[in-house]
């Protein structure tokens, strides 16, 4: 995954290390020259010394298209401007901004930003809960996790999506629950068709998650 981080000190450091761990693509903007430097250093990576806010930055940086934007500034308004410029002019598929004023993330969440964060602590663990690692995925355990549930998004350029779940040759480890597509919830049955951007809730067991997820996310670029 495309994941611009934007401003912040030690905890963009530790996010950074965290996804360069996952192997992300990463794209790291500090408006701070010294610590620019210090993350560069620590992480042995790019850093662009600018100004997220500002649009010929951000277009420096070749954010385009990214799957996540995240902004750490301790400038609420700064992480605000940065996430609708990234969402609005360069196609951020999600923004996600650390607000240090809890009264504004209903504000920030009306106004178009996807993940509104109003504590750093609960960074990690909200990105997790807001699917964007591992490319839109969210899972819960239950019955002493004996039983795993995803919701797994579809891309386009995944091999099963437009087809016919009767099609998509499934193993039998994987037990569609039903299809979640805005607005509506599908049942789904072998003649259902898997769109675009549609979410599907699997049931699995832990010991076939991992393989869940590798099915389900097979691309065309797989198959050449």
């Amino acid at each position: 995954m495309k994941i611009v981080i934007a401003n912040g000190t030690h905890e963009a450091d530790f996010i950074i290390k965290k996804f360069k761990k996952d192997k992300h693509d990463l794209i790291v903007i500090n408006s701070d020259k010294d610590f620019a430097s210090y993350i560069s250093g620590s992480n042995r990576i790019p850093v662009l010394h600018g100004d997220p806010t500002k649009l010929y930055v951000l277009g420096d940086a070749e954010i385009n298209y990214c799957d996540v934007f995240i902004a750490l500034s301790t400038d609420d308004i700064d992480n605000y401007v940065s996430c609708i410029t990234a969402k609005k002019v360069f196609n951020a598929k999600r923004v996600v901004c650390v607000v240090r004023n809890p009264k504004r993330v209903d504000l920030f969440k009306k106004l178009g930003i996807d993940s509104v964060i109003s504590s750093t602590y609960l960074l990690g663990e909200s990105i997790k809960n807001e699917s964007i690692i591992e490319n839109f995925i969210k899972t819960i355990s239950i019955e002493n996790n004996n039983i795993v549930i995803s919701e797994i998004m579809v891309e386009d350029n995944y091999l099963l999506c437009n087809k016919k779940i009767k099609d998509a040759n499934f193993p039998n480890y994987i037990n569609i629950s039903c299809i979640y597509r805005e607005p509506e919830v599908i049942i789904a049955s072998g003649e259902t068709q898997i769109n675009a951007h549609d979410k599907l809730i699997i049931v699995s067991t832990p010991r076939d998650h991992d393989k869940v997820i590798s099915f389900i996310q097979r691309t065309t670029l797989d198959n050449e």
